[in-house]
C-alpha cells in the first residue's frame, strides 16, 4: 500500500509546506517518511482500508506540521524574534505560526463537536482527497461531503480569526 500512495503524498506534503512560513526547514520527503515512520511504530498500524488510511497518514502529517511549529514558537528556538528579509527593511509580523496553532486547537474542537465533519476536513485538506473519493471513503453522499466541507471550512476560519469561541 505504501508504494501506491507514496507520490500522492509526497505531492501533498510538498503543497501543505508550500503555505508554512518562510525559513520552515521540513521537506515534503521527510514529513511524509516521518509520517510513515510514525505510522509504521504504532503498535496497532493495521488499517481497515484505504479510509483508515489516508486518515491515519493526514493526521500523522498534521501532528508533525504542529510539533514543528510549536517548536519553532518556543523561547528556547527563538520563538520570540520575527524574521526580517534582507530586502524587506519595514520588517513583518508573523502571523502564519499562531495561525496554526489556533487551526490545531479548532480541529481538536470539531473532532469533539462533529468528528464527520472533523474526517472530512482531514481527508480533503490533510489527505488532498477528492469529494467523490471522501464521500466513498465515509460513507456519505457527495452533496453531504460538500456541505460539511463548506461548513467546516467557515466555522474553523471564524475560530481561527477568533470571530466565534468554540
Amino acid at each position: 500500500m505504501v508504494s501506491l500512495v507514496y507520490d500522492r503524498l509526497r505531492a501533498l506534503a510538498g503543497a501543505r509546506l508550500a503555505a508554512e512560513p518562510a525559513g520552515i526547514t521540513l521537506q515534503a520527503t521527510a514529513l511524509v517518511h516521518e509520517a510513515f515512520l510514525r505510522l509504521m511504530n504504532q503498535p496497532d498500524s493495521k488499517w481497515d482500508g484505504p479510509r483508515h488510511f489516508y486518515a491515519a497518514a493526514a493526521e500523522s502529517m498534521r501532528r508533525i506540521l504542529i510539533d514543528n511549529a510549536r517548536k519553532r514558537a518556543s523561547l528556547k528556538r527563538g520563538g520570540d524574534r520575527r524574521r526580517v528579509p534582507i530586502e524587506n527593511n519595514e520588517g513583518i509580523v508573523d502571523h502564519e505560526l499562531h495561525t496554526l496553532l489556533a487551526l490545531e486547537e479548532a480541529l481538536d474542537r470539531l473532532r469533539e463537536q462533529d468528528p464527520r465533519m472533523h474526517e472530512v476536513v482531514m481527508l480533503r485538506y490533510f489527505a488532498g482527497q477528492s469529494v467523490e473519493r471522501t464521500a466513498e471513503l465515509i460513507g456519505v453522499a457527495p452533496r453531504t461531503v460538500k456541505r460539511d466541507w463548506a461548513v467546516a471550512r467557515a466555522w474553523l476560519r471564524s475560530v481561527v480569526s477568533g470571530r466565534v469561541s468554540a
